[in-house]
């Protein structure tokens, strides 16, 4: 019966570190993601900038 109930209690813990490398990973992505679209729309911006900029002169 002890036995059973520190078996469970062990997977409990397991599942709860399977759950937190799972969300990191995730947020790794997610981070990544996130810096190459901003990079990339910041080059955008800059571009539609300066072509206004340049219109106007």
């Amino acid at each position: 019966m002890f036995r059973m109930i520190r078996n469970l209690k062990s997977l409990k813990g397991a599942t709860a570190i399977e759950y937190a490398l799972i969300a990191s990973l995730i947020a790794i992505v997610a981070i990544t993601a996130m810096k190459s679209i901003g990079s990339k729309m910041s080059e955008k911006l800059t571009f539609i900038a300066d072509t206004l900029q340049n219109a106007n002169s």
